[in-house]
């Protein structure tokens, strides 16, 4: 039976033959789809949406309890809570001794902008700590919720001043913060990071989320 006569025969019991398929044409949509997919993903990279509190992790709230004992000065450690990045610091000396010579170059040197939500009284002093040596801070950037890079090393480097002597810097639009979340005059930035609720347990074990207060 010829070709003409098969397709003759499918008019007639009401089958109609489906449309060639162009490859060509399925394999780009195809790759277009993934290629959408991965720059959306991109684009998400520098923002911390995952650390965004689920309506769970807000009903719940629990404390975090951290065994801080291996942190040794000059390295940072993360934890979650609430579903936010939150950082614990250990200060060296000589990052503590430049703290207040930075003070005339920072937009909140004393803390004093919105102080219940961003900074404890226990907090509001230099360093911004029960502890002089330990920073508790939220890794949130308080522009756009970007999460800031760790500038711990003085000294002139790309996107930092020359007499830069540490801290933390947001690459999504250039917020700087020293070794206290302090942020810097002139940045998109409007407030210092958030020094979460925590206390002492020992001086090993640190409580995220409560302290003497909320005990």
């Amino acid at each position: 039976m010829t070709q003409a006569s098969v397709n003759s025969l499918n008019s007639v019991n009401g089958a109609s033959e489906a449309p060639p398929v162009d490859k060509n044409k399925r394999n780009w949509i195809v790759a277009t789809a993934a290629v959408g997919g991965a720059g959306v993903a991109a684009v998400a990279v520098p923002f911390v949406s995952t650390f965004q509190p689920s309506e769970k992790a807000k009903a719940a709230g629990a404390a975090v309890e951290v065994d801080i004992s291996a942190i040794k000065p000059g390295e940072k450690i993360t934890v979650e809570w609430r579903g936010k990045p939150v950082w614990i610091v250990k200060r060296t000396p000589e990052q503590l001794q430049a703290l207040p010579k930075l003070n005339g170059e920072l937009a909140d040197p004393q803390s004093q902008r919105k102080p219940d939500e961003l900074t404890p009284e226990y907090a509001r002093n230099e360093g911004r700590s029960i502890k002089p040596e330990t920073l508790v801070v939220v890794g949130i950037c308080t522009h756009l919720g970007c999460s800031p890079s760790d500038k711990f090393q003085p000294g002139a480097q790309p996107s930092l001043p020359d007499n830069w002597a540490g801290g933390f810097f947001c690459p999504c639009h250039g917020s700087t913060f020293d070794m206290a979340g302090r942020v810097f005059k002139n940045k998109p930035a409007p407030d210092n990071l958030e020094v979460p609720p925590h206390m002492y347990l020992s001086d090993t074990r640190l409580l995220i989320g409560e302290d003497d207060k909320k005990a």
